[in-house]
């Protein structure tokens, strides 16, 4: 709606989330743990910290009894140190305490941690292996969303895919972050024509499932206690199977 001089604005402004987490007993599939750390197995539709819309019921209220420590009062993300979007499933790495988040915080950021997921997109995408390499920023049009941007308008991103199969005009990828930007998969499916099935946001709504079919099924890392590479990997959730079951 185009404004006009005299015009009247009214703003409503929501309340603060908490500035304290709460504990909540959610039930979490922890696929590993160890003094260190969790790997949890997160389910779509879970959103990983508090945020506005998403006071309670997240990751870290489910996690905080798991916890050695105490974290600092208004500290939303406890031993949160990385993240997967709210519709997104698949692992992720929680530290149960701060010399843990210290050290897997230095291996994410030196890209020594192995993050490996699995995408369907429509169309039969070609070549069946490639990488996707542009900046991503904030959509100027849109602030809640990313976008492909110009050459030093955004931070460098990379992200390699193979097809692993298609499925009838569909192709099922695995899809590697070499980066970390936040909707960096989905962004950059986008943008070569080929946006992730169901994506509401940078694609369309879907048929076949009720959110984005995007699954965190891989992730490698070095324990924190002794060095030790780990591999962990989730099979696709019922959801997403049936999908592809349907599809067929």
């Amino acid at each position: 709606m185009k404004l006009t001089a005299g015009d009247r604005v009214t703003v409503t402004i929501p309340p603060p989330p908490p500035s304290d987490l709460v504990a909540e007993d959610i039930p979490l599939k922890i696929v590993y743990e160890d003094n260190d750390l969790m790997v949890i197995d997160k389910p779509a539709g879970m959103t990983v910290h508090p945020a506005p819309g998403h006071p309670m019921g997240t990751l870290a209220n489910a996690i905080l009894s798991h916890l050695s420590y105490i974290p600092d009062a208004g500290d939303l993300r406890p031993g949160i140190v990385h993240r997967l979007d709210r519709d997104t499933s698949g692992l992720i790495i929680v530290a149960k305490h701060v010399v843990a988040h210290a050290n897997l915080a230095a291996q994410f950021k030196s890209r020594s941690v192995v993050k490996v997921y699995q995408a369907l997109v429509k169309g039969r995408l070609a070549p069946d292996t490639g990488a996707i390499e542009a900046p991503i920023g904030r959509d100027t049009s849109d602030r809640k969303r990313m976008a492909v941007v110009g050459e030093g308008e955004g931070r460098l991103a990379l992200t390699k895919y193979r097809v692993l199969k298609y499925v009838g005009n569909y192709s099922l990828l695995e899809v590697r972050l070499e980066t970390g930007r936040t909707h960096q998969i989905r962004v950059h499916l986008a943008a070569i024509g080929f946006p992730v099935v169901g994506d509401a946001v940078y694609g369309s709504k879907s048929l076949y499932i009720d959110r984005q079919f995007l699954h965190a099924a891989l992730i490698s890392f070095n324990l924190p206690s002794n060095g030790k590479r780990v591999e962990l990997k989730s099979e696709l959730p019922a959801d997403l199977q049936k999908a592809l079951d349907d599809i067929r």
